[in-house]
């Protein structure tokens, strides 16, 4: 496979473009960055980086492998990098989705939702644990239709530079035709909220047309004020606790829990329990929907 992830060469741009946005903050938005949260963000970042060169070895082999039982024996044309990247862009929708309604990979996504604050260092604070959540999974299918794994790897790296940039609130709209296809700022922002409105919605990677046909699009209110982080906020800049404090409550779930609902803990959504003593996405904007007046 060569030797190229895109990734690698954007980090300069990355550190480049964070500094840009931390002068603007400081002039038009100083609530935007806060010291400690941009160095957990930022450690947050090497530490995957770190994490991606011990397991990514693995992945590839995997690829390979599979890659033998192809269905289709597709090259490197244009056009194949093409529809490489569409299929990769709604196979990234499917694990993201995923990762937001089974608790196991949640552990994991979750770290990418932890802070507060909503700025370009945000978007550095990839998970350590991907590995063990299985989102490689998601790809497989576009090896076995024929797409080479070095090919998925590159419109991958792209896909994940393409999201650094919607990271920010220095952007407030995108023109009207662009907001209509593609991912942007004020698209991501309803992501990575915790209003009740907001709540699992918009997982698009760079389009945002899966979400529109999937059902899960929602547009960003002017007069529905974000607030950022995860339902319970962590309320500790300490960086072994952010990395894994979810995979420590599934432990304990499953430590405590009665036999025939330890899988639950595991595979349903987060917030599920046994007894009902806590709240799902969908239980509180049910809760929300329900205190709204009647639309005339």
């Amino acid at each position: 496979m060569p030797d190229f992830n895109p990734v690698d060469y954007a980090v300069p741009a990355f550190v480049l473009l964070v500094l840009i946005e931390m002068i603007w903050a400081s002039r038009q938005r100083p609530q935007a960055y806060e010291p400690r949260d941009t160095l957990v963000s930022l450690a947050f970042g090497l530490g995957s980086t770190v994490a991606g060169l011990l397991t990514g070895g693995l992945v590839v082999t995997l690829y390979l492998w599979a890659w033998q039982f192809r269905l289709l024996e597709i090259g490197w044309q244009w056009w194949a990098w093409v529809l490489c990247f569409v299929l990769d862009d709604m196979a990234y929708y499917w694990f993201h989705r995923a990762a937001h309604r089974i608790r196991w990979m949640w552990a994991s996504h979750v770290n990418h939702h932890s802070s507060q604050h909503y700025n370009l260092s945000t978007a550095l604070r990839q998970t350590w644990t991907g590995f063990f959540a299985l989102g490689f999974v998601f790809r497989l299918p576009l090896v076995l239709i024929g797409f080479h794994p070095a090919m998925i790897a590159i419109c991958a790296g792209f896909n994940l530079i393409y999201q650094f940039w919607i990271h920010t609130e220095a952007i407030h709209r995108m023109p009207r035709w662009f907001e209509a296809v593609m991912n942007t700022p004020s698209h991501h922002r309803v992501h990575h909220a915790t209003n009740p409105l907001y709540l699992d919605r918009n997982y698009a990677g760079v389009f945002i047309i899966w979400d529109r046909m999937f059902g899960t699009f929602q547009q960003e209110q002017d007069s529905e004020r974000i607030r950022y982080g995860i339902v319970k906020q962590l309320g500790s800049f300490n960086l072994l606790w952010a990395v894994f404090h979810e995979w420590i409550g599934i432990a304990r779930d499953l430590w405590s829990a009665p036999w025939r609902h330890k899988l639950g803990y595991l595979l349903r959504e987060p917030g599920w329990s046994h007894d009902g003593s806590r709240d799902t996405s969908d239980a509180i904007r049910a809760r929300w929907l329900e205190r709204q007046p009647p639309q005339e």
